[in-house]
């Protein structure tokens, strides 16, 4: 069992499986597609190397040289946004203020 908080955010990030993104996911109303599959495997990398999760703007970025799409497309993968729904699906601790690298 994969200890979560009382919004459901992993307590510890390196819980994180696909499984989790998965259940997590469906908890959302989120069926993946690759697109999101590209969104976590970038958010899961950034957080492996920085120790913190990407800002929204690092991922609209990867998003738009991915697929040519960014800040629209990553609202239609995650429509009630990064944080609650992105953050949540790829195991990173819910933000406390928004500002990370």
């Amino acid at each position: 069992m994969t200890a979560t908080d009382a919004e459901g955010y992993l307590v510890d990030p390196a819980d994180w499986t696909e499984d989790f993104a998965r259940l997590a996911a469906q908890a959302e109303a989120i069926e993946l597609t690759e697109d999101h599959w590209r969104v976590i495997a970038f958010m899961r990398a950034w957080l492996e190397e920085k120790q913190v999760a990407p800002d929204v703007r690092h991922v609209m970025k990867h998003l738009t040289d991915a697929t040519g799409a960014g800040r629209n497309r990553l609202f239609e993968l995650f429509p009630y946004g990064y944080v609650q729904q992105a953050c949540k699906i790829a195991g990173m601790k819910r933000p406390r203020a928004w500002s990370t690298g």
